[in-house]
C-alpha cells in the first residue's frame, strides 16, 4: 500500500503558517474571516496540541538515532576489603578503578536502521496529523464564523420584520381614527407587533450565543478582565456557485487527504516494526575502546612486604551476542509485529471508503445547497412583490388586513430561508474542501 503522492505540501504551508514569528494575539473589536482563520492557526487548542505530538515524535527519533552513533559511558569503582575477607596479600586492601568505555554498533541485523526508519515516519505520520488538524480546525473555524455572519443577518432580518409591524400598526391607527377600518384590525396590528418582538430577542441571543461558539473555536482565551477579544465579524454570506466533477474530487481526496496519507505512513512504519522484531534472529556485533586506571592501596601494618601499584592503558576489541533460542520469544514478536501491520493495511482501506464517501456525500450537499440558492433567490423577489400589492389593495379596499399581515410574514420567512441556504452553500463548499483535502484558501505563504 502506497499512498499515490506525498505532499508534505500544503502541510508546509500549514506547519509554516502555526509558527509565524508575526503571530497574532489580540483581537480587534472586528474580525474578518482571513484575520479569524490566522489566528485559529496559532492559538487553536486542537493545532497546538498536534504541535506538541510533533515534539514528541522528533524526541522519539532522536532517543532510536542514539544507537547508532557512538555511546560513551564511564564507570568508577573504589572497594576496601576487611582482612578477614581480602583474599590478597597484603590481607587488607584497598581498590579502586576509573573507566571510560566507547561502545559502537556495528551490526545488529538491521534492526537499529529500521528502528530509525520507523521512527521518522512516525514523525512523518504525525506532521500529516497536524495537516488533518489544522483542516479541521479551520472548518469549525469557517463554519462558526458564518454562524456569526448568519445571526448577525438574522436580527436584521427580524429588525426589518418589527418596523414592518410597527408600520402596519401605524397605518392601521391613521385608517382607524378617518373610520376606514374597525378598532379589530387596530388589536391585530398591535398583537401582529408583539408577535414580532419574542423573534427578535431571540435572534439577539442566538448572535451572542455564536460569536462566543467562534470565540472558542479560534482558541481565544477566557477570563475575567480578558482583553483583545472581538464583538462582531465583518463580511457577508455573498456566495459565487461552483460546480466540482466526481472524479477530480475523489481523485484529489486519494492524493492530499492526511488522514490517508497519516496511515500510509504508519503502514510502512509497522514494516518496519516487523523488521525490528526480526533483527533478534540474527546476532549483534559492536566494538569498543576503553582507557581505564585502577590501582590497589595495600595496607603493610602486618607485612613488611605491603605497599601501592597503579595501573592504567587502553582496551579495545570487539563484543557479539546471538540469542541461539529464546523460548520462541522472537517469533511471537513478529507475529505481533506482522498483525499490526495487516490492521494498519486493514486501517488504510476503511479509511479510503470512508473518505470517498464523505466527498461524496459532500457533493450532493453542495448541489442541494446550490439548489436552493437558486430556489430562494426567486423566491425573495416574488414576496416582496406579494407584500407591496397586498399593501396596495389594503388601501384600495380589495384585500384584508390578514392579507397584508401575511405576506410580512412570508417575506421574512423567505428572508430568512435564503440567508439559512446561503449560509449552508459556504459550509459545503468548506466541508468539500475538507474532504478533497486542500488547504484553506485563507492561508497565504
Amino acid at each position: 500500500m502506497k499512498p499515490h503522492g506525498i505532499l508534505l505540501l500544503s502541510f508546509a504551508a500549514a506547519l509554516a503558517a502555526t509558527a509565524r514569528a508575526d503571530s497574532l494575539t489580540t483581537l480587534p473589536d472586528s474580525i474578518d474571516l482571513s484575520t479569524a482563520v490566522h489566528y485559529a492557526l496559532d492559538h487553536s487548542y486542537p493545532i497546538r496540541e498536534a504541535r506538541e505530538q510533533i515534539r514528541q515524535q522528533e524526541g522519539v527519533i532522536l532517543q532510536v538515532k542514539s544507537q547508532e552513533i557512538p555511546n560513551v559511558d564511564a564507570t568508577g569503582l573504589y572497594q576496601r576489603n576487611a582482612a578477614a575477607v581480602s583474599t590478597f596479600s597484603p590481607p587488607e586492601t584497598a581498590l579502586w578503578e576509573i573507566q571510560v568505555k566507547a561502545t559502537q554498533a556495528i551490526y545488529a541485523g538491521g534492526g537499529i536502521a529500521a528502528s530509525v526508519k520507523g521512527a521518522r515516519l512516525s514523525r512523518d505520520a504525525a506532521l500529516l496529523s497536524l495537516q488533518a488538524v489544522v483542516n479541521a480546525a479551520l472548518l469549525d473555524v469557517r463554519t462558526k464564523f458564518y454562524g456569526v455572519i448568519l445571526a448577525r443577518e438574522q436580527v436584521k432580518v427580524q429588525e426589518d420584520n418589527v418596523k414592518l409591524a410597527e408600520r402596519e400598526l401605524v397605518d392601521t391607527q391613521n385608517q382607524f381614527h378617518a373610520g376606514a377600518v374597525s378598532n379589530f384590525e387596530v388589536l391585530r396590528a398591535r398583537v401582529a407587533l408583539a408577535n414580532a418582538q419574542p423573534d427578535l430577542i431571540t435572534a439577539r441571543n442566538n448572535e451572542r450565543i455564536a460569536i462566543e461558539q467562534l470565540r472558542q473555536a479560534l482558541g481565544v482565551p477566557s477570563g475575567i478582565g480578558t482583553t483583545g477579544s472581538f464583538t462582531s465579524v465583518a463580511g457577508g454570506l455573498d456566495i459565487t456557485t461552483e460546480a466540482v466533477e466526481t472524479d477530480a474530487a475523489l481523485t484529489s481526496a486519494h492524493q492530499n487527504r492526511p488522514e490517508l496519507l497519516q496511515l500510509g505512513k504508519l503502514h510502512e512504519a509497522a514494516e518496519q516494526s516487523v523488521v525490528v522484531a526480526k533483527s533478534t534472529y540474527y546476532p549483534t556485533l559492536s566494538a569498543f575502546g576503553a582507557y581505564e586506571w585502577g590501582g590497589e592501596n595495600f595496607n603493610a601494618t602486618n607485612s613488611a612486604a605491603g605497599g601501592s601499584g597503579t595501573a592504567n592503558g587502553w582496551l579495545a576489541g570487539l563484543q557479539s551476542n546471538w540469542a541461539i533460542f529464546d523460548g520462541r520469544s522472537t517469533a511471537g514478536k513478529v507475529e505481533q509485529a506482522v498483525a499490526v501491520s495487516s490492521q494498519e493495511q486493514l486501517a488504510y482501506d476503511a479509511e479510503e471508503l470512508a473518505i470517498d464517501v464523505e466527498v461524496r456525500q459532500a457533493l450532493s450537499t453542495l448541489q442541494e445547497a446550490g439548489e436552493l440558492v437558486e430556489a430562494s433567490r426567486q423566491t425573495v423577489g416574488q414576496a416582496d412583490e406579494a407584500l407591496r400589492l397586498a399593501r396596495e389593495r389594503y388601501r384600495a379596499g380589495s384585500a384584508t388586513q390578514l392579507d397584508v399581515l401575511t405576506s410580512e410574514t412570508s417575506l421574512t420567512q423567505t428572508r430568512t430561508n435564503q440567508l439559512q441556504a446561503n449560509y449552508n452553500y459556504l459550509v459545503a463548499v468548506a466541508a468539500l474542501r475538507k474532504a478533497m483535502g486542500l488547504a484553506d484558501a485563507q492561508i497565504r505563504n
